[in-house]
């Protein structure tokens, strides 16, 4: 009896491999039509890797939790392969993608699904709070509005800050990036990938690393491992400041020479008009080294030398 289970469960996880790779044949299919289709070059400039296995898709779709009651935006939409799974989820989509080459197939991607509609334009220079505004005029039912996306590679770091720092209501962020650049937005205080990335992306939220995706899931593959992360986004930064300016200035400074003490970093800037002995003064009434180093510091401890360069300057 036992063997028999056994076997059993060995067929039933053998069916599930054999559909996982019908899935993933059948997406990298698809895609390769559309592009023969449309006479689609693919543009290096642009950071243009496809996302054609099925399984990672429903793992985006599901990290985001879309559902009918979820505004949401898909930046780089590339040939729509996510962007259909997110059009049957979500109550609205909106589909920003920057390269008009793609406008065809995605406009055929997106013609079965009234909820959603595409513009051809660049995210860095699109205002989030009038498509976000327009959408809640469409969708007044709606109760959240999230960002998910493949992100070009070459221009992670502009994207998710623009989101962050212009965020007109955004409740989360689920983004493919650069295993690298994940290490870095996820990193805590002492690790060698800890870094003014690191302390700006959890300024405005919390992130969280879901999972890494193989360069086999694209087409073409990317020469680098990839990561899903998820930024959980703070209604109003849980570290008050009394300036957001100065907060920044000190955090660049502190890694600006990461091999000198946090003493050396801040005086040697040009940001801050303290001398050295001031600023000495200033870490020993904090309670901080100021042998330290910027990587070993927390985002309190930035917060706390910030504030008091912003009382001293006021």
């Amino acid at each position: 009896m036992y063997n028999l289970f056994r076997n059993l469960y060995n067929i039933k996880i053998a069916i599930f491999n054999l559909l996982d790779i019908w899935g993933k044949n059948i997406m990298r299919q698809i895609t390769k039509e559309l592009i023969q289709k449309y006479n689609i070059r693919l543009t290096k400039s642009l950071g243009q890797n496809f996302l054609v296995d099925d399984n990672v898709i429903d793992k985006i779709v599901d990290a985001a939790d879309v559902n009918k009651k979820d505004i949401v935006i898909e930046v780089g939409p590339g040939i729509g392969n996510m962007t259909r799974k997110l059009a049957q989820r979500a109550g609205r989509l909106v589909a920003i993608e920057i390269d008009k080459h793609l406008v065809p197939p995605l406009t055929e991607v997106l013609g079965e699904f009234p909820n959603a509609s595409l513009i051809n334009k660049d995210i860095l220079k699109t205002s989030l709070g009038q498509i976000i505004n327009e959408e809640k005029s469409k969708a007044p039912e709606a109760e959240a509005v999230k960002v998910v996306a493949n992100l070009p590679y070459y221009i992670t770091t502009p994207i998710i800050m623009k989101f962050l720092e212009e965020n007109p209501g955004i409740n989360a962020m689920v983004f493919m990036i650069q295993k690298e650049v994940g290490d870095r937005i996820v990193a805590s205080p002492g690790g060698k990938d800890y870094g003014a990335l690191s302390v700006a992306v959890q300024y405005y939220s919390k992130p969280e690393r879901v999972f890494d995706v193989p360069p086999h899931s694209f087409i073409p593959q990317p020469d680098v491992d990839s990561t899903v992360i998820r930024l959980n986004v703070f209604s109003e930064p849980e570290v008050k400041l009394k300036n957001k300016d100065i907060f920044f200035q000190t955090v660049k400074a502190s890694f600006g020479q990461r091999r000198k003490t946090l003493l050396n970093a801040l005086s040697n800037s040009k940001k801050f008009v303290e001398s050295k002995e001031e600023i000495r003064l200033l870490l020993n009434k904090l309670g901080i080294n100021e042998n330290a180093r910027g990587e070993t510091l927390n985002i309190n401890e930035f917060a706390q030398i910030a504030n008091l360069f912003s009382e001293r300057n006021s």
